[in-house]
C-alpha cells in the first residue's frame, strides 16, 4: 500500500473509531512513518537504528544475502509489511527445511500474529496504534508475498494478467512488466515497472512483491498470476475488496485499542461503522489513479472537519533533536520508536519460537535477563518502570 491508504484511509478509519482529529493525525502519521523509518534516518537522528522498519532502495542494493543479511532484512519486512499467515503452515508437497522456513512467512491476514500485533498496541500510544494500523493493512495488500528474499515464493513470470471492466464485463489484458523505476506506471496499457528477474534464490529482487511491481499497491488493481508455491495454481488478487476488508477490520481494530470493543477478533469488520460512506469508499477503490491521496483526505474532512495536512518529517526529526536525552522517548518519533522496537522484538521472537532462524535468534528477554541489542532495553526498562509505578 502507498501513503494514500496508510495515511489517509487510516484516518479515516480512526475517525469512524472515535478518535478525535488530533488522534487520528498521529494514528494516520505513525502508519505512513512505518514506510518511512530507515536506518540512514535513525542514524541521521542518532536514535536507535534497530527501530528501523523500512529499508531505502540504496540500503538494500548494500545488503547482504548471507543468512546474518538475511535474517536483518526478514526481522524488518515480516514484522512490518509481510506479516507472516500461518507459522506453522505444511505445504502439500514435501520439501526440504530451507524451503519451509520461507513458505511459513507468507503473508496473510487474519493470521495468531495479527491478533498479537493488534492487542500489543492496546494502552500503549497513538502511534503504537498506528504501527499496528499499516501491518494490519498490508496483510490485505501484500498476501501470497513473503518479507524475505525467496524467487519460489515472491516470483511473478509472464502469465499475469490484469482484470479490467469493459463494456462487455470483466475482461483480461497482460500485464506488461518493464524494468525502468523513472518510468511512471500506465494503467491505461496494464505497464508496470518491477524488478529485474535474478536467477537466484536469495536475490533481493526477489524481496516481497518487488517481481509483481507496485501491483499489490494500487487499490483499484485486480489481477491473477501463478505462484510456484501453489503448484502454480491461478491465484486472483481483487485489490478493492482486499482493501474494503482492510479499511473495515481497521475500524473495529481501532475501536478495540479505544476500549469499545472488549476484545479482538479475527475476521471481524465494522461495516455498519462504514456503511454510511460505503458509496465513496467504493468510488475511491474502484477508481483508477496511481494516488488517491486527495479523494482520502476529502473523505477525512468531510468525516472530521479538518484537512489533514501532509506529514512534516523535518517538524518531526528536529522535535526528537531537540529534546533533551530523557525527554526524547515522549516526541512523536520516540514513541514510534518504542513501538516499532515492540513489534519487531515480538514478531521476531515468534518466528523464532517457532523453531524458524530466518528472522535471527531471539530470547524472552524480560524473563531470561538482557542478552540481546542495546537498543531493545527500552523495551525491558519501561517494563521496569511500569512495574515500580
Amino acid at each position: 500500500m502507498n501513503k494514500d491508504f496508510h495515511c489517509y484511509a487510516t484516518y479515516c478509519a480512526a475517525i469512524l473509531a472515535g478518535y478525535s482529529h488530533e488522534e487520528s493525525a498521529v494514528i494516520g502519521y505513525s502508519s505512513q512513518m512505518v514506510d518511512l523509518c530507515t536506518r540512514t534516518m535513525l542514524s541521521k537522528l542518532h536514535a536507535p537504528q534497530s527501530a528501523a522498519t523500512t529499508q531505502l532502495q540504496l540500503e538494500l542494493m548494500d545488503a547482504r544475502t548471507d543468512i546474518i543479511g538475511l535474517q536483518d532484512i526478514t526481522r524488518i519486512w515480516a514484522s512490518f509489511h509481510f506479516l507472516p499467515g500461518d507459522l506453522y503452515a505444511q505445504p502439500k508437497q514435501k520439501c526440504s527445511k530451507k524451503y519451509l522456513n520461507k513458505y511459513r512467512l507468507i503473508c496473510n491476514p487474519n493470521s495468531e500474529l495479527l491478533e498479537k500485533t493488534v492487542s500489543l498496541a492496546k494502552g500503549k500510544s497513538e502511534q503504537a496504534a498506528g504501527i499496528a494500523m499499516h501491518v494490519l493493512a498490508d496483510t490485505w495488500a501484500h498476501r501470497y508475498f513473503a518479507g524475505t528474499p525467496s524467487l519460489v515464493i515472491n516470483n511473478i513470470n509472464y502469465h499475469c494478467f490484469e482484470l479490467v471492466q469493459s463494456e462487455n464485463g470483466e475482461v483480461e489484458r497482460k500485464v506488461n512488466f518493464r524494468h525502468n523505476p523513472s518510468a511512471p506506471d500506465d494503467p491505461e496499457h496494464s505497464a508496470y515497472t518491477n524488478t529485474v528477474y535474478y536467477n537466484n534464490e536469495n536475490s533481493i529482487m526477489s524481496l516481497g512483491h518487488g517481481r509483481a511491481g507496485h501491483l499489490p499497491d494500487y487499490c483499484f488493481v485486480k489481477y491473477k498470476y501463478l505462484p510456484a508455491w501453489k503448484q502454480y495454481e491461478e491465484i486472483v488478487k481483487d485489490n478493492p475488496a482486499d482493501y474494503l476488508n482492510a479499511f473495515c477490520q481497521m475500524i473495529y481494530a481501532l475501536k478495540f485499542l479505544r476500549g469499545v470493543n472488549p476484545s479482538f477478533e479475527r475476521g471481524k469488520y465494522d461495516t455498519e461503522a462504514a456503511e454510511p460512506i460505503m458509496d465513496d469508499i467504493r468510488r475511491i477503490l474502484h477508481t483508477v489513479q496511481l494516488d488517491s491521496t486527495d479523494d482520502w483526505r476529502e473523505l477525512g474532512r468531510k468525516l472530521s472537519g479538518h484537512s489533514l495536512e501532509e506529514i512534516d518529517v523535518d517538524k518531526i526529526e528536529k522535535e526528537y533533536l531537540d529534546a533533551d536525552d530523557d525527554k526524547k522517548d515522549d516526541t512523536f518519533l520516540g514513541k514510534f520508536i518504542i513501538g516499532a522496537l515492540a513489534q519487531k522484538s515480538m514478531v521476531t521472537n515468534q518466528i523464532f519460537q517457532s523453531g524458524n532462524k530466518l528472522a535471527g535468534y531471539s530470547i524472552e528477554y524480560s524473563s531470561k535477563g538482557f542478552k540481546g541489542i542495546r537498543d531493545f532495553r527500552k523495551l525491558l526498562n519501561r517494563k521496569e518502570s511500569a512495574k515500580n509505578e
